[in-house]
């Protein structure tokens, strides 16, 4: 099975129907890149570890949950406004 296909500038490639039928891919899902013995590319369906990827998340969340720490505050939200706007509510 010899297939073409043509990358665009932002590095996109198409998967050819039949190879992501006999990969069973879905759109979403995930892919991994390798490369065997005779330095080829092989493409393959990534392996979902489920503890992996709540790690990966949780972290997610706790790089936003740290970059909006300064909102917990308790200050009101008025009072936070003014801060990043100055007095006047209506700037022109």
């Amino acid at each position: 099975m010899n297939h073409r296909t043509t990358m665009t500038v932002k590095g996109q490639v198409t998967v050819p129907k039949d190879v992501r039928d006999a990969l069973g891919l879905k759109p979403g899902e995930q892919v991994e890149f390798d490369w065997n013995a005779a330095g080829e590319a092989v493409i393959r369906k990534a392996v979902v570890d489920p503890e992996r990827e709540r790690t990966a998340i949780r972290q997610r969340i706790e790089a936003v949950s740290d970059r909006f720490a300064h909102l917990r505050s308790g200050r009101a939200t008025d009072d936070i406004m003014r801060d990043i706007r100055g007095d006047d509510p209506y700037p022109p």
